[in-house]
């Protein structure tokens, strides 16, 4: 059983839904980042989403784009990219890990090579935001063959045949695209995605999680009670931007206790 599959099992025993943060990789430097990932499962996190920096996020919305250019500023890269979930691994064989991105900087270090690499490495799932379920047939085998799921997107536009076509072939967990639009820039109707999230379960055998427009813990919570998942991004990766050029100790703490918040409201839903 792959560790993102395990998890899940372990929280469906639990009648909870899993907290999933996402930071971008080298914001606002690989050793902030690998210290915060170090430190997110014992402040919560279920999973974790590990953002590739890319120079045109064309589905994040400004936070995240604003990150994306702080990690290539920086320096990061795939190699960057991949060098932390190496090191993440040395301390925790456990908690899932899961990149997002987009197919270019795959493409660019070479697909064959990224998957092999990217599997010794320790991850456990890609969500390439670009590739959809038609054209992903140039990285899924590669993935697969190396034990990593392709996370598939479904958004509110998504009819059922095109939900079937999203299911056929995707692993680990389904992610649900609350909000019509770019990560981080509008509010989800509660009721809206409750009911996309019903419809999902009623038609794919994976975990659902929520993501694109959670900001808070309230926020978080709701989506916890019915789906088995919420992602933040955004406004982790906001609050991280806020407290730039401080201490590093001060940026991890404030942010990590950010996540404690969330993930509390996201384990406690269902009580």
């Amino acid at each position: 059983m792959s560790r993102i599959a395990e998890r899940f099992a372990e929280l469906k025993r639990a009648n909870r839904a899993a907290f999933i943060p996402f930071v971008t990789a080298g914001d606002p430097d690989a050793a902030t980042t690998l210290a915060l990932l170090e430190k997110l499962p014992g402040a919560g996190a279920d999973l974790i989403e590990l953002g590739v920096p890319f120079s045109d996020p064309m589905a994040d919305g400004p936070a995240i784009q604003a990150s994306s250019l702080r990690a290539l500023e920086a320096g990061m890269n795939m190699k960057g990219v991949l060098d932390i979930v190496r090191a993440f691994r040395k301390t925790d064989s456990r908690t899932p890990l899961i990149l997002m991105g987009y197919y270019n900087p795959i493409h660019a270090y070479g697909t064959e090579l990224f998957t092999k690499d990217a599997g010794e490495a320790g991850v456990d799932g890609l969500i390439t935001v670009d590739l959809p379920p038609e054209e992903d047939d140039v990285l899924r085998p590669h993935a697969n063959a190396h034990g990593i799921d392709i996370v598939r997107l479904a958004t509110p536009t998504t009819n059922d045949l095109r939900l079937r076509a999203v299911c056929d072939g995707a692993g680990g967990f389904l992610y649900y695209v609350s909000i019509a639009g770019i990560t981080g820039t509008k509010s989800f109707s509660e009721t809206d995605v409750r009911e996309a999230v019903a419809r999902l379960k009623s038609q794919a055998s994976l975990p659902v999680a929520v993501g694109f427009g959670i900001k808070t813990p309230e926020q978080a919570a709701s989506i916890a009670r019915f789906a088995d998942g919420a992602v933040v991004g955004s406004a982790i990766v906001d609050r991280m931007a806020q407290n730039a050029g401080k201490p590093r100790e001060t940026l991890l703490s404030d942010a990590l206790d950010f996540c404690k918040s969330l993930a509390q409201s996201v384990h406690e839903a269902r009580c």
